[in-house]
């Protein structure tokens, strides 16, 4: 697909939810790693019901040194694959006490070697720490992107690639919000809400429908 096209059609997107910004509920950083580490394969608003009473006690990554990985684990009891989480949480909170004075590094690579990170969370904690031009792409992402025939891909793993190949840097700045968002509340995965969709004509999905 030309440039011209895909940007016909995400415009709409962008326009109607760029003013967004990620859902998760933070003050910190590492809360904001925490977090995201957190929502994977769990809703975004689970998170955030259940991290105050934790955020209260965590707020920078030396604070996990100073918390039994059982009583991290209670904490967190009410999300998916909690123990995981709880464990990936602690050990990288540790090893960034330890070698990076408490600050996540402004590197991809880097910051994908730390304990339950991989390319979505590292990707979507720089792009909203450091305002870096990457896209994480989760489910919602993947769907809207092959349902708009930007891409066709089997995976999001595929999907982030192809974005990476496909955008300029500008663009990728600008996706990640309202592409999540999009997917979340209009693009649903099981009745997306076609019949008041502007982008009809140019989706893959509705047109097969």
């Amino acid at each position: 697909m030309k440039k011209k096209n895909w940007w016909s059609i995400l415009e709409p997107i962008i326009t109607q939810y760029g003013g967004n910004k990620i859902e998760l509920n933070y003050e910190t950083p590492f809360q904001l790693l925490s977090a995201v580490i957190l929502s994977a394969q769990t809703t975004d608003k689970q998170v955030n019901k259940i991290t105050p009473p934790f955020f209260a006690r965590v707020r920078e990554a030396r604070d996990v040194m100073d918390i039994e990985l059982e009583d991290i684990e209670e904490h967190l009891k009410y999300v998916n694959f909690f123990r995981n989480k709880s464990r990936y949480i602690k050990e990288t909170g540790t090893i960034l006490a330890r070698e990076y004075d408490g600050i996540i590094p402004n590197d991809l690579k880097l910051i994908q070697t730390f304990p339950g990170i991989g390319i979505k969370t590292a990707k979507v904690v720089l792009a909203v720490l450091y305002d870096m031009p990457y896209v994480g792409v989760d489910t919602h992402i993947h769907r809207v992107m092959n349902r708009l025939g930007i891409v066709d891909t089997d995976t999001p793993n595929q999907t982030d690639r192809e974005i990476d190949r496909i955008f300029d840097t500008h663009t990728k700045q600008l996706l990640h919000h309202p592409l999540v968002l999009f997917g979340r509340y209009h693009c649903l995965a099981r009745k997306p809400k076609c019949e008041t969709c502007k982008l009809q004509k140019d989706c893959k999905y509705y047109q097969k429908k």
